[in-house]
């Protein structure tokens, strides 16, 4: 795997890996999930609770997207890191909402925060990158050989 080549791509390894590292928590130890985002942990779980097999379902969701952002990362493939900037902040809203009406703990509010940090994170990093790449000429950009290179 390689580093991230770009700010925005710096933003994206972030997430991916934290994504990959606690998708893999969720499937391995979900009581230290659930506790992390600030759910109970009752003894034993009552007959119809499927917290277990939400969290299961959830952390597999996790670590793939952690791979999918990876993957990302190591293509610099920017069109996903665009896309995932107007998502995270849809998920920053839907998290928020989730916690001013008291469907979900106070200390959730600490996973739309991460959403919405890392979304403005990316756009920032994106709008660094186009400001940078503008400042120097894009070799990526095929256009007119100057005789001098020519017979090379």
């Amino acid at each position: 795997m390689r580093l991230p080549r770009s700010g925005a791509g710096w933003t994206i390894a972030v997430f991916g890996l934290l994504a990959l590292l606690l998708g893999a928590l969720g499937l391995i130890w979900p009581e230290a999930q659930l506790r992390l985002l600030g759910f109970e942990v009752p003894a034993e779980r009552a007959p119809g609770d499927y917290t277990g097999t939400f969290l299961t379902a959830s952390s597999m969701a996790s670590f793939n997207m952690g791979v999918y952002y990876l993957l990302a990362v190591a293509t610099e493939w920017r069109p996903f890191y665009r896309f995932t900037v107007w998502f995270r902040l849809v998920t920053f809203t839907v998290f928020t909402i989730a916690v001013l009406s008291d469907v979900a703990p106070d200390r959730f509010f600490a996973v739309a925060a991460w959403e919405g940090l890392g979304a403005v994170a990316t756009a920032v990093g994106l709008w660094w990158d186009a400001r940078r790449a503008g400042a120097a000429p894009d070799d990526s950009v095929p256009g007119p050989v100057p005789a001098t290179d020519a017979a090379r």
